[in-house]
């Protein structure tokens, strides 16, 4: 019969070759209190085993399955293995990770279930979503978590699979760029070149050659044949900025590259032919400008067979967090400064300004605070003067408290200031864990 030092000696081994599995695995007992968590686990969600040991499984995960449809409640209370299936989970930083989990019962040694096991894989890489920097979400150095970006990178890595032009659209600093190298990146046109060109950054005449390259004598300083981007972008992809500033004439050019795989370099009494990718981005409305004559009905029309919208940082303000985390990451490093984190009062002015110059504007900010950072976290102190003033006013008696305003921005801005941690939230705006999580479960958070 085993002794106790036995069945120490086997609760040890079996804690070895769980925390050496490619999987989550976590154990609850009865009252859904965390019992085991193993280290796959705390990978995947930022937390240590010291800070979820002895928590209710949902004050961890906060999926939207927790209280009706949980795996883990089902095979407790079935006694059954429950089947795969997928969700989403919240980290410790409050970005949602999409998993695949299943969950058995725990039974004694008389075959009384006394809790449950449950293990889960992170599956956000199978659509395409892969860390950009750590373990934050992005395509490439496009990082985003929020429900409409992880929208957008999945149609751009549908459509960067094809040979179909992208146009995207946004204002300016919503990241643009970014997202056309992601699309390049993703396509079978990654090992060739990638060329942007500026259309709003030079003059007609210096871009036509440019783009298409010229003939030796095709005009006064032409001594020798020079290629274009067009050219020397074969075989990759070209990335034409504000395309909207593309002038008239050189825009039933670039149509004739789209739909002939040709062009004319100046000077030149034969056509070039060429195998390149278009992307194209503007902060302008082609539809207007096409209506206004300003641009060409057909290259617009061709330009937007897949057409994406980047929304501006204030319809997505659960990103801040997260960008702000991928910016103190590569800023800090700029600096040689390690900077842990901000300060959740720099967090809840962050989310209530607008952000005109978008993520742009994000980046300047934090690395203004990271230039005067006195210790490892940003402080309401370190933000550009225009921010720090409106730092958040302290309750007074007829304050109408946070719910009053747009209770969904409140939310957000409450749970990501306090690291999505439900009872601090809870506690600052004065409702109780239940009725919290109702509100989230309303708002899809």
């Amino acid at each position: 019969m085993p002794q106790d030092g036995d069945d120490a000696m086997s609760r040890e081994n079996l804690a070895r070759v769980l925390d050496d599995m490619g999987l989550g695995v976590f154990t609850v007992d009865e009252d859904w209190n965390i019992r085991f968590f193993n280290r796959e686990a705390e990978r995947i969600t930022g937390y240590s085993r010291d800070e979820v040991l002895g928590k209710k499984c949902h004050e961890v995960f906060y999926t939207q399955n927790c209280h009706e449809r949980c795996q883990l409640r089902q095979a407790i209370q079935t006694g059954r293995k429950s089947g795969k299936t997928r969700l989403d989970i919240r980290d410790k930083s409050g970005r949602r990770l999409a998993v695949e989990v299943s969950a058995a019962p725990l039974t004694d040694a008389a075959g009384a279930v006394v809790g449950g096991v449950e293990t889960f894989l992170d599956v956000s890489g199978t659509n395409a979503v892969r860390p950009a920097a750590g373990r934050s979400h992005g395509l490439d150095e496009f990082v985003g978590a929020d429900d409409a970006i992880l929208r957008l990178f999945e149609t751009l890595t549908l459509a960067a699979g094809t040979t179909a032009p992208i146009l995207l659209l946004g204002e300016t600093g919503t990241g643009k760029d970014l997202l056309a190298r992601a699309a390049h990146s993703l396509s079978h046109r990654r090992d060739g070149p990638f060329v942007k060109i500026n259309c709003a950054a030079l003059p007609e005449n210096l871009l036509e050659s440019e783009l298409f390259g010229y003939k030796k004598g095709a005009f006064t300083d032409a001594r020798a044949d020079k290629p274009g981007i067009l050219q020397t972008a074969e075989g990759g992809t070209v990335f034409f900025d504000e395309i909207g500033e593309l002038p008239l004439s050189l825009q039933a050019k670039l149509l004739q590259v789209m739909e002939e795989k040709r062009f004319h370099p100046l000077g030149a009494t034969s056509p070039r032919t060429v195998d390149v990718r278009l992307v194209a981005a503007t902060n302008r409305s082609l539809k207007t400008l096409a209506a206004e004559g300003k641009f060409r009905d057909d290259l617009y029309f061709r330009l937007r067979v897949l057409e994406l919208e980047i929304p501006p940082l204030r319809k997505r303000r659960s990103d801040i967090p997260l960008l702000i985390e991928h910016f103190l990451k590569h800023i800090g490093e700029m600096y040689h400064k390690r900077i842990a984190g901000a300060d959740p009062a720099v967090i809840k002015i962050l989310y209530r300004h607008d952000f005109p110059g978008n993520v742009r504007e994000l980046l300047h900010v934090v690395e203004h605070a990271v230039i005067l950072a006195k210790d490892d976290m940003l402080h309401t102190g370190d933000l550009p003067p225009y921010l720090a003033q409106s730092a958040p006013r302290k309750a007074v008696a007829d304050d109408p408290g946070p719910l009053a305003r747009s209770e969904r921005d409140c939310l957000v801005e409450e749970l990501a200031a306090h690291g999505w941690n439900m009872a601090q939230t809870a506690k600052t705006l004065g409702v109780n864990r239940s009725t919290l999580w109702r509100k989230m479960k309303k708002y899809g958070l």
